[in-house]
């Protein structure tokens, strides 16, 4: 196989990742310097363009963080458009907060605080959309729940299934061993099911997309 990304390719494709608003660009700068993982642009603009194609009317965010792909999705909804987003982190929630205030998006990002084990069993109507960057020892569980409340024809979208590249690694840190393998386990499960059309792709961290059917 002819390999393609080059690093000059990559830089190249780099450049033209310009024109994003003053708020996304704070965000960005904010998690890179306090070590909070987001999506990388390349996903985020993925993600966007999907939602755009898709215009989903209710999406399932699990995994708010500084509400950095909430803020992202919303502003790719239609008016009736509504993202509802789930977070444990008290310090990420009242980051989230400011930041979906800053946006003027209070009406368009419902935020539940606590843990998505107990806020998902009473979540009522199903969703057309599911984002699901959590915890990585919960993706299995969370990914249960999500099934369940995926509509059918719906898509979910996942993060983080390269790993940093380890899953397809033999030198993997002591400190990732454990956390690599519950990713490389995910993957199988997540490309085996058989009421989901799954894929992984190479952009970013490597991203899930899965279409119930």
């Amino acid at each position: 196989m002819e390999k393609i990304l080059y690093p000059s390719l990559i830089k190249y494709l780099a450049s033209f990742n310009t024109g994003t608003e003053p708020l996304l660009i704070e965000m960005e700068n904010f998690a890179a310097e306090n070590n909070i993982p987001i999506l990388s642009k390349d996903s985020a603009k993925f993600l966007t363009m999907l939602i755009s194609i898709y215009k989903p009317r209710r999406i399932l965010e699990l995994g708010t963080a500084i509400a950095y792909s909430s803020i992202r999705m919303a502003q790719s909804l239609g008016k009736k458009g509504v993202v509802h987003t789930i977070e444990k982190s008290i310090d990420n929630i009242t980051l989230a907060k400011e930041n979906i205030e800053k946006a003027s998006l209070k009406e368009k990002i419902i935020l539940y605080e606590g843990n998505a084990f107990d806020i998902l069993p009473n979540m009522g109507k199903k969703y057309d959309f599911i984002f699901l960057d959590a915890d990585k020892n919960d993706y299995k569980r969370l990914f249960d729940y999500c099934m369940i409340l995926l509509k059918s024809e719906g898509i979910i979208f996942i993060d983080n299934l390269l790993w940093k590249g380890y899953v397809a690694s033999t030198r993997v840190p002591k400190d990732f061993r454990s956390s690599t393998k519950v990713i490389k386990e995910f993957n199988k499960m997540f490309l085996s099911q058989k009421n989901l059309q799954s894929i992984i792709l190479p952009i970013g961290d490597g991203i899930g997309i899965g279409i119930k059917v």
